[in-house]
């Protein structure tokens, strides 16, 4: 029994170590300021500030690396094309790496402000580059780090890059043709993750030269990005996000297929989903590449 009792135990320390699966546990999503606080001289973390570098170069949590949208996803402004795109995996594993993410790394992505949505579409990325069980977002930001007295720099770490095997790409991404067939599907829940105004209608989306539709994807539920968090920028309690999603109309083991605008804000409501344990799914091209569709439906809740 010894030989059995001593393999156990070793058994539980290595799990110990490994978070829980991606699509699962909040305890493996969300790290407290206090967890990072006691992990910042990790040799293998990886912090990822998002926001402005103006406040990035005003301070940020010691040894963060200053990240962009650009630096992880495709901007096209041609005249078709679209706004925050995936890039193809060879092209993000190189993206990644000059990031300082290499196999190893446990990578911590913090917002400031209410930025949530930039961290949130860093995270999804990375889950969609098969590194999901390796990442976790800090609840209330750079916000909740100052107020409880974590100590900021303006010191910036050098751009060591890291080092990536080929990524694990997930099927975590939809494009309009799957949206439509499933508008209806039982199991499944389109969820704009846009605010109210721009879901009813109120609102019209996109630029003076390219603007959307007005209204929403027709039966789509909405969960506005902005619902998951406190008024302290904090991911809101389990039971306080179970009730948003119940009375969007989202049911226990529906499959969320969200959009938003471009393809960010929706990767917040994926994240708070995630943490439930709802299976999830991101609309990349979102209401940009919808109102592209001239024959496919949208409602517009407000008569004018």
């Amino acid at each position: 029994m010894r030989p059995r009792a001593a393999l156990i135990a070793a058994l539980i320390v290595t799990l110990s170590t490994i978070p829980a699966t991606a699509q699962g546990s909040r305890d493996a999503l969300v790290v407290s300021t206090s967890w990072l606080s006691q992990h910042l001289n990790d040799a293998n973390l990886v912090i990822l500030h998002l926001g402005t570098k103006t406040d990035y170069d005003a301070a940020h949590v010691p040894g963060a690396r200053f990240l962009t949208m650009s630096d992880v996803a495709l901007n096209d402004t041609s005249e078709n094309g679209l706004s925050l795109q995936m890039p193809a995996a060879d092209d993000l594993r190189a993206r990644l790496e000059q990031a300082g993410i290499s196999d190893g790394s446990r990578i911590v992505a913090y917002y400031t402000r209410d930025r949530i949505s930039s961290a949130t579409r860093v995270l999804f990325t990375l889950d969609y580059a098969g590194l999901g069980k390796q990442v976790s977002l800090l609840d209330g930001g750079f916000e909740a780090w100052t107020r409880e007295g974590h100590p900021v720099t303006t010191d910036v770490p050098p751009a060591t890059p890291g080092t990536l095997s080929p990524l694990t790409i997930q099927s975590s991404i939809v494009d309009a043709e799957f949206v439509k067939a499933h508008l209806a599907a039982p199991g499944y829940a389109i969820v704009d993750g846009r605010t109210t105004a721009f879901y009813s209608g109120a609102q019209t989306g996109g630029s003076a030269q390219r603007p959307h539709k007005t209204g929403h994807i027709t039966g789509a539920k909405n969960v506005p990005y902005t619902d998951t968090l406190t008024d302290a920028q904090m991911l809101k309690s389990p039971d306080a996000l179970k009730a948003l999603f119940s009375s969007a109309g989202v049911k226990t083991g529906d499959t969320i297929v969200a959009y938003c605008h471009i393809g960010q804000q929706a990767t917040a409501v994926i994240f708070a989903a995630r943490t439930l344990g709802y299976k999830v799914l991101l609309y990349d091209g979102s209401f940009e590449d919808w109102s592209r569709h001239a024959d496919y439906p949208v409602t517009n809740l407000i008569k004018k």
